[in-house]
């Protein structure tokens, strides 16, 4: 991209107009409720058991951190659960317990997630498709391509090579005992998705989502910046599918309900509803914060059947101060 399609020529709201794209915020709520599980089990933080969480959540964070190229850029992505379900079922089928169709499945597997991303960019754009609709629409052609392939109860096995990149990591980690390889993979995709949005690129994706008109006029690439946005989303929702076929096998709830999820993470994050403001550090930090908060309720007893509910309650809430901020 050219200076004046990136650059300084790209109209994009000053940090203080753009509101929510502090971290702050979400740095005092993961606070609030580290300092709740300290109270409520000591233990939590003990390094092999921290990192245990942080394996956990990292699927998570992945798919936040994909999901907010296309949120702050003015779009939804409802595709990335029914992606991730897809390609572990994919996955097991494929290799079939075989250790030496590992990488090349993985392969596979990053590249249909390219694939998706691109679909969903190029329907939204070119054919001007809501990416509502777009998303929508292949997350049940995603649910019943698989149903339909798999006879309706998935078939063949993950290898074991495959699973340890969610299960296992290095051993013998000084003071750590083990350093979870999610854990790895979460870190390089949290420098490659910071730096990405530090570099032109996220300068115009933001500036996008705050006016795509504008942005247009002063010779951004809309369309191209905006599904390149999807297609991040697809390759992120790949790895996720990675780390989480390895830590919770194959079933076809693998990724239920995670295009949510990773939604409600984002917009806890400090990322405005309809684009322009929001940091992807935020969208990382808020799904941290989500899995911290269901850790919460779990020690405190409190039903997971509510998990919807809370979401439900902090989208609701984070688009209402959204707005408000706006209008001041």
């Amino acid at each position: 991209m050219s200076a004046t399609e990136t650059g300084n020529a790209v109209p994009v709201r000053s940090e203080a107009r753009r509101g929510l794209t502090g971290i702050g915020p979400i740095l005092v709520i993961l606070a609030v409720f580290l300092a709740a599980i300290a109270v409520r089990q000591p233990e939590f933080y003990d390094p092999p058991s921290l990192l245990a969480f942080l394996k956990r959540a990292a699927p998570l964070v992945i798919l936040a951190a994909g999901q907010y190229f296309v949120i702050v850029a003015g779009d939804f992505d409802l595709s990335v659960g029914s992606l991730v379900t897809a390609e572990v079922v994919i996955a097991a089928r494929l290799i079939d317990g075989d250790p030496a169709l590992t990488w090349p499945v993985i392969a596979v597997m990053a590249g249909f997630g390219l694939m998706v991303g691109l679909v969903n960019g190029l329907i939204t754009t070119m054919l001007r498709v809501p990416s509502f609709i777009t998303t929508l629409g292949m997350y049940l052609i995603l649910v019943g391509a698989v149903y339909t392939w798999t006879g309706g109860s998935p078939r063949g096995a993950l290898s074991e090579e495959f699973r340890m990149l969610g299960r296992r990591g290095i051993e013998g980690v000084p003071y750590l005992q083990q350093l979870p390889y999610a854990v790895l993979v979460l870190a390089g995709v949290a420098v490659f998705a910071i730096t990405l949005m530090r570099a032109d690129f996220g300068k115009v994706l933001l500036a996008i989502g705050d006016n795509p008109r504008a942005a247009a006029l002063s010779g951004a690439r809309v369309a191209r910046a905006r599904t390149v946005a999807f297609v991040l989303s697809g390759l992120f929702a790949a790895i996720a599918a990675v780390l989480l076929g390895g830590f919770g096998g194959v079933s076809f709830q693998v990724g239920a309900g995670l295009e949510f999820t990773a939604i409600t993470a984002v917009m806890l994050g400090g990322v405005v509803l309809g684009g322009g403001a929001g940091s992807v550090t935020g969208a990382m930090l808020g799904a941290l914060t989500l899995e911290i908060l269901f850790t919460l309720l779990n020690l405190l007893g409190v039903s997971g059947a509510l998990k919807s509910a809370v979401q439900g309650l902090i989208i609701i809430a984070a688009v209402a101060v959204g707005n408000i901020r706006r209008r001041s």
